[in-house]
Parts: structure tokens; C-alpha cells; sequence
């Protein structure tokens, strides 16, 4: 049987617009057979969405999205299988959420002298329900305010580099991140890569570093990956000898150009990173990874 994973999700949890629960029913009705539920900097969610996953007969795989700084540049790390219970991640992710707060107050600061707009962070914390406060809740305030048409807008107007609202951090090492995911029983995967718009040398490297510290997979499929770009991330899976992932990065309807259960089969050469889960038990969910 044919399943249909989508591998890279958020909620409310970090900076997603549905609940756990009304993310899981989401993925159900759109034919997702296979969920992770991966938001950034934190697990808080995962136990809401594997329980309504069990209620919905849906397969469910706990997951995180880890912020890394490599070489001066953001880059997002997936772990899916996690153990969410394992100390080493539970500290690193309470760190870095940490930053996420400190970020936030200057990003407010920043987006009233630069710009004269007030109450900047009152107003994004009014939409993060979760401990994690992102760059996704301020642009949703601004656009509440009437300083853009959407969230893509004001991102591009005020929240990516070289504008006013944003701030550069220093998040978790390559190494540590990996060292996280690994010990927690999980797998590494490189999340949208063709997204960074790194040259093919700058992309080569970090894939290499990612794979010397014990990283296994690289999203070849994304919610932001052009059909070229599948098939260019293809090619460097297999370059790199790393197992190929899916996934939409769905955050919610406020953004409809990315939808759960819409994502292309993998290309045709890949190894799957399901291909290395052991059997599914009763519960649902996949058990250890077979290394």
C-alpha cells in the first residue's frame, strides 16, 4: 500500500494557526496517512497530536524542527522518531527558546524606532499560545495592524534580513543539534534546503558537515521546492548518500499556498527515510529507528 506521508508540520505549539488536535483531524481529512508534527525549538505538542493521531487510526511520528547557525547562516534541522523525554534535547530546546524571547524584545524594539510601530511584542504574544514566540506572530500582528496585505508581505517588508524588524541570533551548532536528535533516538534530516538560496558549493558543504556529524536525511520534497528543485535536491542525496524526506512545512490556512496532502511522490532513485523505521506497532507510531 501506497502510504501518504507529510513529514514537516507546525501548530500552535511554535508558529502554526491549528491546535495539535485540529491539525492531526486536518491531515486526516486531507489523506495524510503518515504525520510528524515538528515545530520549532520545542515538543510541547506532540502528545496532543499522538493522541488524537490514535483516535483517527493515523500514523504519528513525534518530531522537532531545531534553528541551527551554520556559517553565519540559519539552517533548520528536523528530527523525526524523537524521544521527547531525552534531557540533552529538552535542555537544548529550552536554550534556544530562550533566544527566541530575547530576539523578540529586540525585534519589538527595533520595529518602533526604526518604524514608529508600537506594541510590537504585546501584539505578537497574542499569537503565540505556545512557548515559542516567532517572527510568524509578529508578522501576523503587523498585518492585523494594517501594515501589509499578508504574512508574506510584511515578512518581505519588515522581518528578512537588511529590514528593520530583522535580528540576526546565534542558535544551536550543526553538531549539536544532530547530537540532540541522535540521542534522542531519532533521525537528522536537512529541512527545505533549496530555501537557503546557498550557492551549489555553500549547499555541498553544508551537506558534508551535516553528514560528518552524523546527519541521515535531506528533505528532497518540500512545500517550497520547485519541481526543478526536487530533482536538484534528488541529486545531492545521493551524492551524499542521505535518505530522502517529505514534507509541506504546513503552518496553518494563513498560509494557502502550502496545504497537507498535496505533496509529489518522491522522485524515482531516492531511499525513503521510512525505509530505515522498523514495523509500525499497535500503538500507531514507528518504533526505534533500524540503524
Amino acid at each position: 500500500m501506497n502510504l501518504h506521508y507529510d513529514l514537516h508540520t507546525h501548530s500552535t505549539a511554535s508558529d502554526g494557526t491549528l491546535t495539535p488536535q485540529e491539525l492531526v483531524t486536518r491531515a486526516h481529512e486531507q489523506g495524510v496517512d503518515v504525520l510528524a508534527l515538528t515545530d520549532h525549538d520545542t515538543t510541547e505538542g506532540l502528545a496532543e497530536a499522538a493522541q488524537a493521531a490514535a483516535e483517527l487510526g493515523l500514523q504519528f511520528v513525534n518530531g522537532v524542527e531545531i534553528s541551527v547557525t551554520w556559517n553565519g547562516q540559519l539552517v533548520h534541522i528536523v528530527g523525526l522518531q524523537v524521544d521527547p523525554a531525552h534531557a540533552p534535547l529538552r535542555e537544548g530546546l529550552a536554550a534556544l527558546r530562550a533566544r527566541r524571547d530575547e530576539r523578540a524584545e529586540e525585534v519589538a524594539r527595533r520595529l518602533e524606532k526604526k518604524c514608529g510601530i508600537a506594541g510590537a511584542l504585546a501584539g505578537a504574544r497574542t499569537h503565540a499560545t505556545g512557548s515559542v514566540i516567532s517572527r510568524a506572530h509578529f508578522a501576523r500582528f503587523l498585518v492585523e495592524q494594517g501594515h501589509g496585505r499578508d504574512v508574506r508581505e510584511v515578512f518581505d517588508r519588515y522581518l528578512t534580513p537588511g529590514k528593520p524588524g530583522y535580528v540576526a541570533m546565534e542558535w544551536a551548532a550543526l553538531e549539536d543539534a544532530v547530537s540532540w536528535i541522535r540521542g534522542a533516538g531519532g533521525m537528522a534530516v536537512i529541512a527545505h534546503p533549496a530555501r537557503y538560496k546557498l550557492t551549489s558549493t555553500k549547499l555541498r558543504r553544508l551537506l558534508g558537515d551535516f553528514k560528518g556529524c552524523g546527519g541521515e536525511g535531506i528533505e528532497v520534497v518540500s512545500g517550497s521546492h520547485s519541481r526543478d528543485e526536487c530533482h536538484a535536491m534528488l541529486g545531492h542525496a545521493l551524492r551524499f548518500g542521505l535518505l530522502a524526506s517529505c514534507g509541506s512545512d504546513y503552518h496553518g490556512p494563513v498560509t494557502p499556498w502550502v496545504e497537507l496532502g498535496r505533496l509529489p511522490a518522491l522522485p524515482q532513485g531516492c531511499v525513503p527515510v521510512w525505509e530505515r523505521w522498523a514495523a509500525w506497532n499497535g500503538a500507531g507510531a514507528p518504533q526505534a529507528l533500524a540503524r
